[in-house]
């Protein structure tokens, strides 16, 4: 799954920067386009109005002789209105000619002609007309008949042509170049587009088929966890009946050990009353030294050599008994149902610290509750346990050498509680972090009474509170138990099976 991932994400990379170089492209042909094509036009539009402005001087010269005929042939000024209107406008449309023409000097010398034949042409009209209005009629039409005039015109015609001619041929050029690039174009955002639809296109097809495989996979997944929740809660039986057997077991052999250690400890007192009477024997007889060397061994293992025994078998008894108690109440706590109530830490911690008021003065020990602690919803007794035996062990372990000093703490973190029981006691080698805790394990000199199974006892306590006990400890300084809990105790949704 993850390789076909890496694939269509290089897949969909490629094909994304296909598309941005071809829009890119796109972009870069289309700017082009609308450079050349703004380029075309402000060309085609100086052409155009090239070509405008030389029919308007022809036309403007034309109006001009036409109303100059007419005055001659009828002596009425009205036909020198056009006349006069064409003269006065020649010389802007000249003027018009030259800044059009600017920076061509072929159309430049044309122009040039043009300004010269079109002053010749005036020069021309205006003296028939001069004549004319002088009364000298026939001088003025003989002025026509030479046919200067005419032949000005023709060359102003010829001149003219030879600016529109190749301004046409150039507007034709550059429209036939205009919708070239306009074709080219078209082709380009056609093949672009039909690109981008192909692009598109693959990378919807990657993504539904991505999409297809990835709810297969969360399906699998589903299914996987749907076994596996099921395995784990068939699991979480089996621990449990494993533990509940566990427990009876624990609870079986501890009660059937206690059998035979009765009957050790009940026989133990009948030698203890026989040697009692054996020993009021060996009194009543005379100390005259004239004993044998047979009542003299005889006398020393009833003196000394058996009760010296029976307190040995005594002792052991005693320890295996408590051994044994301290077996059967972990099988009864394990079999135990937690009781989730609201608890005031504060208050509880007071109380377990004046059960152990008297022992902890013994020991010139203070013990202090810092702070405000955060309440929970935990069983009261567990908690009682835990810090009852963590207490008793602090005060038990306190270095000599200096006043005990043991401080508790508590925090709330995220949604679990930290509680802190620190000394400042013998402290505990970092071997045996993790040891202390195992039943029946200590650490350090074993000058304190004690089996090794309050620690024990403390983690499998904590556990059942679904929390975590854990110890930092540097050897001379002092140690930190830390005890990890949830803000509120959560009941199994099957009960544990119970031990006898």
């Amino acid at each position: 799954m993850h390789t076909f991932s890496t694939t269509v994400t290089r897949r969909a990379l490629l094909m994304l920067l296909a598309a941005a170089l071809t829009l890119l492209g796109i972009v870069a042909m289309s700017g082009w386009l609308a450079e050349s094509a703004r380029e075309f036009s402000g060309a085609v539009g100086r052409t155009t109005a090239l070509r405008v402005a030389a029919g308007t001087l022809l036309s403007q010269l034309q109006d001009a002789e036409v109303g100059q005929r007419g005055y001659l042939l009828t002596e009425d000024r009205r036909y020198l209105k056009p006349y006069e209107a064409a003269v006065t406008a020649v010389d802007a449309t000249i003027a018009r000619l030259h800044d059009l023409a600017d920076g061509d000097a072929d159309e430049l010398r044309i122009v040039d002609r043009l300004a010269v034949l079109a002053a010749a042409k005036r020069e021309e009209l205006a003296q028939t007309i001069a004549l004319m209005e002088a009364g000298r009629r026939d001088e003025a039409l003989s002025v026509v008949r030479t046919g200067h005039g005419m032949m000005l015109m023709d060359d102003a015609r010829r001149s003219l042509a030879d600016l529109i001619t190749p301004a046409d041929a150039q507007l034709d050029s550059q429209l036939a170049a205009l919708i070239g690039q306009v074709r080219a174009s078209g082709w380009v955002a056609n093949l672009g587009g039909l690109f981008i639809v192909l692009v598109v296109g693959g990378a919807v097809w990657i993504a539904i088929r991505y999409t297809r495989d990835l709810m297969r996979a969360q399906h699998a997944i589903q299914a996987l966890n749907d076994s596996l929740e099921q395995r784990v809660s068939e699991r979480t039986m089996e621990l449990q009946r494993a533990n509940g057997e566990i427990q009876r077991f624990a609870y079986i052999v501890s009660h059937d050990l206690r059998a035979p250690l009765v009957n050790v400890m009940g026989f133990t007192g009948e030698f203890e009353a026989g040697l009692a009477s054996v020993r009021a024997h060996f009194d009543r007889l005379p100390r005259d030294g004239g004993d044998d060397a047979v009542a003299s061994e005889a006398r020393r293992a009833v003196e000394e050599d058996l009760p010296e025994a029976i307190g040995f078998i005594r002792a052991s008894t005693t320890k295996m008994d408590r051994l044994i108690n301290a077996i059967l109440a972990l099988a009864r706590q394990g079999g135990r149902a937690m009781n989730p109530e609201p608890v005031s830490m504060r208050a509880l911690l007071e109380a377990v610290v004046a059960s152990l008021r008297h022992q902890a003065g013994e020991q010139r020990c203070a013990v202090a509750i810092e702070g405000p602690l955060p309440a929970l919803m935990a069983d009261r007794l567990a908690l009682e346990q835990v810090f009852g035996n963590l207490l008793d062990n602090a005060i038990k372990y306190l270095d000599p050498a200096r006043p005990g000093r043991i401080a508790i703490r508590g925090r709330a973190e995220e949604d679990r509680l930290l509680f802190e029981v620190a000394d400042n006691g013998r402290g505990i080698a970092p071997q045996d972090h993790e040891r202390i805790f195992e039943l029946f394990r200590r650490s350090g000199a074993h000058d304190r009474p004690g089996e090794g199974i309050g620690l024990a006892y403390v983690r499998t306590l904590v556990r059942r509170l679904q929390g975590d006990v854990t110890v930092e400890s540097v050897p001379g300084q002092g140690s930190v138990f830390r005890i990890s809990l949830p803000k509120a105790l959560a009941l199994p949704s099957e009960t544990p099976a119970h031990g006898v």
